[in-house]
């Protein structure tokens, strides 16, 4: 069953060496984060899963000491899903699990089993659903990390640039993660969530699914959208 979930935001620029002299910029959003893992591991699960969109061959399950690297953003910086195990496992994380395990090592997570799984932006809100309610019985006591941003349209200089949908589709993404609200999860639109470029909208979904029959009660810690890109931390318990 779950019994706790945190969703943080999950670009590289969270990491300070990758952001450089930008890093103070997203210090309140690190703070969260960190804020958001203190209660996953206050829920004492036998399990925790880091949950994120991923390119093709990034996508799928990854075991406990996983590699992730930040190399390819000009920064000499390896990460691993927890501890290494014997033998080590070679797949590379994608970016959004590396970014989650930045988080995990940043924090000293030592509470639980760590497993990670990489799925499409693209998943069906149905699959999501199933894949969360997978997720959910993989232990007695599951915990989720949730890693996906909101729209990548909020600003001129956005990634994808201005959209004047952006903004509403953000406000209720965040106020359906702060309020758990599996509902509001479960109806955001899947292609105008493309359209946005908001990679969060099925690992967000994925969370609704695992937590179907938790009755959990959500806090949002976090919501900006500095660069022109919702960023969101939220906990579940």
């Amino acid at each position: 069953m779950l019994v706790a979930a945190a969703a943080c935001p999950c670009p590289p620029l969270l990491v300070p060496e990758v952001a450089a002299g930008a890093a103070p910029e997203l210090d309140t959003a690190r703070t969260a984060c960190t804020d958001a893992l203190g209660v996953l591991a206050a829920a004492r699960p036998d399990l925790l899963v880091v949950l994120g969109t991923a390119e093709e061959g990034g996508r799928g399950p990854f075991p406990q000491g996983a590699p992730g690297t930040f190399r390819g953003f000009g920064v000499d910086l390896d990460v691993r899903l927890g501890p290494a195990g014997h033998p080590a496992p070679e797949r590379r994380l994608p970016v959004s699990l590396a970014v989650g395990a930045w988080l995990l090592e940043r924090t000293g997570w030592s509470d639980a089993p760590i497993e990670g799984l990489g799925v499409a932006d693209t998943l069906e809100p149905e699959r999501c659903a199933g894949t969360g309610r997978e997720l959910a019985g993989r232990a007695g006591r599951v915990a989720l990390l949730v890693m996906g941003d909101g729209s990548a349209c909020r600003s001129l200089k956005a990634p994808g640039y201005l959209d004047e949908r952006a903004a509403p589709f953000d406000a209720e993404a965040a106020r359906a993660l702060g309020a758990a609200d599996l509902a509001a999860l479960r109806a955001l639109d899947p292609a105008l969530a493309h359209e946005l470029k908001a990679a969060g909208r099925a690992p967000w979904q994925i969370l609704a699914g695992a937590a179907e029959d938790a009755d959990l009660t959500g806090a949002l810690l976090y919501e900006d959208a500095p660069y022109g890109v919702g960023y969101m931390v939220a906990t579940w318990s």
